[in-house]
């Protein structure tokens, strides 16, 4: 018998009991719940992140230094980056295997996560978050297909589907709050290595993900690359001044321009301007630029506000918007369960029309009044955005074939971040020179982009 046969013929020493018996070793088989349970904290670790660090700005700007404009880009830096990076993650996650997608994207965020928390300056900082807000774009598409991969039945998957969802808007919920909890228990750096130890827990449990098949995808260089040149022009020409604004202006019209000519002629384009032309798609896409414009507006207006203009601490701002962020998730389930019974139309111009309501409210504040007649007049706002987005969601995907869907999904969520960059760019500069009368300029332009989707949408059949 040869050497290799005797090897074959014995049995591993992990498979004998002490009596001598053969036993089977236990075999790490996938295990469909943790896989659900690894995607759902790694997209609420993302979702938490673009809207944890507003009420801790005040703390940073103290600490570091920079200005208005280097407390923008502390938020625009991640959102920027996490949304022009979107348009090809998905293609990126299919080429590698959503399963090894999503632990580097998750090995990223949290080694940025470390480094935004070691920042010695703002700049550090706002590079860290950057590489943060693109290892974000990685981790979301590939925690959506680790979902859809881990339950072969369809109803199993579908609820899996709507848990993973509702983890994000869990998160968004409890973004402002935890944000307020950190900074004032530990410091604003707490509001970074809190991700240490929940990223490595997601990182644990794709151990337990099953194997992801690599699968050909092509990927639109040129046009990513002026995708990211344009949308990080624009945002330097919205948030600096002087001949910056100017060249970051001529920057984003050409690289603007060369990004349409691109896209245009690409045989695979990452963002497909042929969507454009189902009317339902552009009017989802402009109502849920909308709904971003606003609602991440006010979180990083507000959060200023309590804090400059009333001088609350940064717990007691987290709590002024509990009343706002908790009642996102279960709007979003009623706006699913209204667009079943009547269609996605009605609780789309229901929810615009309550969240321009919501911005007109919000033009009552000043100096001196209530803080907590504040936090409640922010609740039609939440209220109209969550009855918008699964509405619009659910339009956008019965307006296109199925297998057009997750390039859609991917443009309207791009679409949706860099809205609430610019957002935030714009309602920045404008507080600068003032704060109440910018914040109410601010509010009146959110309110006409409102106006103007709520027409569109009333002439959708």
């Amino acid at each position: 018998m040869s050497p290799n046969a005797v090897r074959q013929s014995v049995p591993d020493a992990g498979q004998l009991s002490t009596d001598g018996s053969l036993r089977h070793r236990p075999s790490r088989s996938p295990s469909p719940g943790l896989t659900l349970a690894a995607a759902l904290l790694g997209f609420a670790l993302i979702t938490l992140d673009a809207s944890v660090v507003n009420v801790a700005l005040p703390a940073i700007g103290s600490d570091l230094g920079g200005g208005m404009s280097g407390l923008q880009w502390v938020v625009d830096a991640y959102t920027l980056a996490f949304a022009a990076l979107m348009l090809s993650t998905g293609a990126f996650a299919d080429r590698i295997g959503s399963a090894r997608a999503y632990a580097l994207g998750t090995v990223v965020f949290v080694l940025a996560s470390a480094a935004c928390g070691f920042a010695p300056d703002l700049g550090v900082l706002i590079g860290a978050r950057v590489v943060q807000g693109a290892a974000a774009a990685v981790v979301l598409p590939a925690s959506l297909a680790l979902v859809r991969q881990a339950y072969a039945d369809p109803a199993r998957r579908a609820r899996a589907v709507a848990l993973w969802a509702a983890g994000g808007s869990v998160a968004v919920a409890l973004g402002p709050v935890a944000g307020g909890a950190l900074t004032t228990a530990w410091d604003w750096r707490g509001i970074f290595f809190i991700n240490l130890p929940l990223g490595l827990a997601a990182l644990a449990l794709t151990t337990r993900a099953p194997r992801s098949r690599r699968r050909p995808a092509p990927l639109d260089l040129p046009g990513q690359l002026t995708a990211i040149v344009a949308l990080a022009a624009l945002a330097f020409a919205v948030i600096e001044s002087g001949p910056v604004r100017v060249v970051a202006g001529a920057v984003a019209l050409v690289s603007g321009s060369a990004f349409l000519l691109i896209e245009s002629r690409a045989a695979h384009p990452v963002v497909p301007l042929g969507l454009f032309r189902t009317p339902t798609v552009a009017v989802a896409v402009a109502v849920g630029a909308a709904a971003s414009v606003a609602f991440y507006g006010v979180i990083f207006v507000f959060s200023l506000y309590f804090q400059r203009v009333r001088g609350e601490s940064a717990l007691v701002t987290g709590l002024m918007f509990l009343p706002m962020t908790a009642l996102i998730p279960a709007t979003n389930v009623l706006s699913g369960k209204l667009a079943n019974r009547y269609g996605p139309r009605r609780p789309m111009m229901i929810g615009q029309l309550v969240a321009l309501a919501g911005l007109l409210l919000l033009l009552v504040p000043d100096e001196h009044t209530p803080t907590l007649l504040v936090a409640f007049l922010l609740i039609p706002l939440a209220l109209g955005c969550a009855l918008s987005i699964p509405a619009l969601t659910a339009a956008m995907m019965e307006a296109l074939p199925q297998e057009r869907a997750g390039l859609a999904a991917g443009v309207l969520n791009a679409a949706r971040q860099v809205a609430g960059a610019l957002s935030v760019a714009m309602s920045g500069a404008l507080v600068a020179g003032g704060f109440v009368p910018g914040m109410r300029m601010w509010l009146v332009v959110a309110a006409a982009l409102f106006a103007g989707t709520a027409v569109a949408t009333r002439r959708l059949r």
